[in-house]
């Protein structure tokens, strides 16, 4: 079973931790720029949301890279794009319907989460749990249905 990130926007304190840590693992730079994790802030800053890549099991982003540059990894589950065959054609960031498939105008590649290779360091920093790895089996429409019976039971 493949593990998945799990947010919890109401325990985002909009810390930027984990924007710094992906930056970090990815390009070696602490520049939230450059993260494949971005924190969007609601009502001026009221409510924070951090938000990537759900690696969708439709992946419209792969389904629409016309060179194939975009693949499965077999061990995580990550969607993840090859650099050495990625043209920076930016289909694939059109075809994304969450918009967390980025283009990079220093490289001329597009760049998304991949996981950290099956330890995301979004995860591994973020202080108040905001952001966890778990099994994907906790994750996705199943979870969403049970919350929502829950809710109104």
């Amino acid at each position: 079973m493949h593990k998945a990130l799990v947010i919890d926007p109401d325990k985002c304190t909009s810390c930027l931790q984990c924007e710094m840590a992906c930056s970090f693992e990815h390009e070696g730079v602490f520049n939230p720029a450059k993260s494949r994790i971005k924190i969007f802030e609601f009502e001026h800053g009221k409510r924070s949301i951090p938000y990537t890549c759900t690696q969708c099991a439709e992946a419209w982003c792969m389904h629409a890279c016309p060179v194939e540059a975009i693949t499965v990894n077999l061990s995580t589950g990550a969607k993840e794009v090859n650099p050495d065959v990625c043209v920076g054609c930016k289909v694939c960031t059109i075809a994304c319907p969450f918009g967390t498939v980025n283009y990079e105008s220093d490289s001329g590649k597009v760049a998304k989460c991949d996981l950290c290779g099956g330890d995301p360091q979004c995860a591994e920093v973020c202080p108040t749990d905001a952001i966890t790895y778990v099994e994907a089996d906790w994750t996705g429409y199943d979870k969403m249905r049970d919350s929502a019976v829950r809710a109104h039971s």
